[in-house]
């Protein structure tokens, strides 16, 4: 499969995920529970560390940096959120669709540049294994979300089991 495809792929599961990461609310079958983006941010930063084999001097430096793409990232995909809700003519959807395709080629050029910053701070081998490790966690937390609103009792916790 073609890298620009995957990476297509990869930025839209990123935005849907994004989307559900900042209105979803979860809760336990024992609970309710609001969710928490604070913990699920610390789930995803132990996950990564974890499934990178990053130590501690690799994490103090690799996060900040995450951190800040994610900022940036955010942005993007607030303004990408907004363009839906746009009035439904033609045109205003031909925009919207044009523009959308301006925000995921800037969310690429964000994650280009912070790619970059990494390998600066981890090895090569372990930038790769943050990258396939945060789209591990994501898909995985997704699909906990949709088996548990599904109604099949599965526990919901932020961190996916491996």
């Amino acid at each position: 499969m073609n890298i620009d495809i995957k990476r297509g792929w990869l930025v839209r599961v990123m935005a849907i995920l994004f989307v559900m990461h900042c209105s979803l609310f979860t809760a336990s079958a024992e609970e309710q529970q609001k969710f928490s983006p604070e913990k699920f941010q610390a789930d995803l930063e132990q996950y990564i560390t974890n499934e990178a084999g990053l130590t501690a001097e690799e994490t103090a430096k690799f996060f900040p940096l995450y951190r800040e793409m994610q900022q940036k990232q955010r942005v993007v995909y607030n303004k990408m959120h907004e363009l839906f809700k746009l009035p439904k003519d033609e045109a205003s959807c031909k925009r919207a669709i044009q523009r959308r395709d301006q925000y995921e080629i800037e969310l690429k050029q964000i994650a280009q540049t912070y790619h970059n910053k990494f390998l600066r701070v981890l090895p090569a081998s372990k930038v790769i294994r943050t990258i396939i490790a945060e789209d591990k966690f994501h898909r995985r937390a997704f699909r906990n979300w949709g088996n548990h609103n599904r109604g099949e009792g599965h526990h919901r916790g932020s961190q996916p089991k491996k």
